[in-house]
């Protein structure tokens, strides 16, 4: 049987390099929730997880140094979507951790994702070979939130880099893959990939708080 893929293989990238149109623009991850940004949120859930994490957004990066990340903007220009930032991951992977073998990806506007995701879906995808492993709920895919190997770095480098979708799926159809499905979070009610987009979704998640 094969080996699932060590947690401490797993370096943890969350995605703040989106444009945040809907939301009036500006770092949806830095807004206030409760007293806390929806960013220190998602690190809370997220560093239990794994031993590592980097920032992608794109811009000044001093805005996010409270938080002590290393802070990787997209490699390919034009704001290409999520697939960038997964990019941006893997790219940082190759240059300065050696000993990671997957990049495990988190939306900077979805504060409730499960707090056994990267141990899920770890355990999904074997550890030999190069399998992209996504996340579903309520039968619907969430592939934001995903394990990448990081062998698919140069891949999905020219893939970007020659104009090709910045789809996520269109992506991830090129190579093999699982869907790890997700319960609805206990303590709020939500769905665990509750997203953010809009002003009134703030005060959903705020009242997910109380």
């Amino acid at each position: 049987m094969s080996k699932s893929v060590p947690i401490e293989n797993v370096l943890g990238c969350v995605l703040a390099g989106g444009q945040s149109r809907r939301m009036g623009g500006g770092d949806k991850s830095l807004l206030d929730i409760g007293g806390k940004t929806m960013l220190e949120m998602i690190l809370a859930r997220l560093s239990p997880q794994v031993d590592s994490i980097v920032l992608n957004a794109n811009g000044d990066p001093s805005r996010f140094e409270q938080f002590g990340l290393s802070v990787v903007p997209d490699p390919i220009g034009g704001f290409a979507g999520p697939l960038a930032g997964i990019l941006a991951g893997l790219t940082y992977v190759k240059e300065h951790r050696p000993d990671v073998t997957h990049v495990v990806s988190v939306a900077g506007d979805t504060p409730f994702f499960p707090a056994t995701l990267v141990k899920d879906l770890c355990s999904s995808v074997p550890s030999e070979k190069p399998v992209i492993a996504l996340a579903t709920s309520s039968d619907k895919l969430h592939p934001v939130f995903g394990l990448w190997p990081v062998s698919l770095c140069s891949d999905l480098h020219t893939w970007l880099a020659t104009g090709q979708s910045g789809k996520v799926l269109a992506f991830v159809d090129r190579h093999d893959s699982v869907e790890v499905s997700f319960n609805t979070d206990a303590t709020t009610g939500l769905d665990p990939f509750f997203n953010a987009n809009r002003p009134e979704d703030l005060n959903t998640v705020r009242k997910a708080l109380t």
